[in-house]
């Protein structure tokens, strides 16, 4: 993966955004590297796009998944820039301020790096990282501020650790076990799957995204992945949609739908993507139904995915509009016409 310059990154997000609305998703959770700024752009109407909740930078410990320097590198800045996902902290002392920090820059949850991670260039999937101490000091910033922590992890171990803390959302979870699964539903902790992102990664398209050590460490969870959805949904724990594609991968986000279907139902999945992250973002009042007095979000299909899931992948034969706010967004349909941003009445 190469780094992109802070400019590209920028031009780069409202194809992005608009590309997400022709799949039909008009809300996103994101848990490391879009700022306030598209946020705002996105509610202020400068730029189509789904309304965004944000993590901002996550955290993670030096040596830990969101520190990108090589293991040769020396010191460079860590407070984190446009297109980077990670802010270093260490210590309780570091921890405290810098989940603060990212309160205070509009982050609406905070996410952590609880474990070692596969692009990450200097540790392994098993690492645990943060301490008790350090994790509990984020949560309680995240509480104080009304609000929740999330954590990347792959281990039971380190997912067990993460919930001892109040940690209360994980993110991957591939290699959960039985326990493990069953200790998250004891505590009403919710996991994230990102399976379509291994499988992109390990697709032969783009064997070459990930370099050697990381794709290796790719295939050791790709394996794992719909066996730890299937341990979690036996479970009854609570279970979102989830993608975590990276760059140039953003085009398969709507493949994890067909890649579920082999473990849950299609009206499992449906709710992972609609009531249950509303859940998650403390929008349940909002978001995630079609009801009076929520928001006006329709995506209109030619076709039920409830008797077939994979419609949602097959989006360019299948979607024919998408409504946000009560707002065409995005529209294939000859019937439907996308609607303009509304200019100023002169007088």
């Amino acid at each position: 993966m190469k780094d992109l310059s802070d400019n590209v990154s920028l031009l780069r997000q409202p194809s992005v955004c608009q590309s997400m609305l022709n799949r039909g998703f008009t809300t996103v959770r994101d848990c490391g590297g879009a700022g306030l700024a598209l946020k705002e752009s996105i509610q202020e109407g400068v730029i189509p796009g789904p309304r965004l909740f944000i993590a901002g930078h996550a955290l993670s410990q030096t040596g830990g998944h969101g520190d990108r320097r090589q293991p040769h590198d020396r010191n460079k800045c860590c407070a984190g820039h446009v297109n980077g996902i990670g802010r270093i902290v260490d210590g309780v002392e570091q921890c405290l301020k810098y989940a603060r920090e990212e309160i205070r820059q509009g982050s609406d949850f905070i996410k952590i790096m609880g474990g070692g991670g596969v692009a990450s260039p200097s540790d392994q999937i098993h690492h645990v990282q943060f301490s008790d101490e350090e994790i509990k000091a984020i949560v309680t910033v995240a509480n104080n501020a009304g609000t929740y922590v999330t954590s990347h992890v792959y281990t039971p171990q380190a997912i067990q650790q993460a919930i001892s803390q109040g940690v209360k959302a994980i993110e991957h979870g591939n290699l959960l076990d039985e326990a493990t699964a069953k200790l998250m539903k004891e505590n009403g902790v919710i996991l994230t799957p990102t399976l379509v992102t291994y499988a992109t990664m390990d697709s032969p398209e783009f064997r070459s995204f990930l370099p050697p050590a990381s794709a290796q460490k790719n295939r050791e969870v790709l394996h794992k992945g719909l066996q730890a959805l299937e341990l979690a949904s036996k479970a009854g724990v609570d279970i979102c949609f989830g993608t975590d594609l990276l760059g140039p991968l953003h085009f398969a986000q709507s493949k994890e739908f067909a890649i579920r279907s082999s473990v849950q139902t299609p009206l499992e999945i449906l709710q992972s993507a609609t009531i249950t992250p509303a859940r998650l973002l403390k929008q349940d009042g909002f978001l995630g139904q079609i009801v009076p007095g929520f928001a006006v979000d329709l995506v209109i299909l030619n076709a039920n995915p409830l008797e077939d899931i994979t419609v949602l992948d097959r989006f360019n034969d299948h979607i024919l509009a998408t409504i946000k706010d009560g707002r065409v967004l995005a529209s294939r349909w000859s019937q439907l016409d996308v609607e303009a941003i509304p200019l100023p009445k002169i007088e």
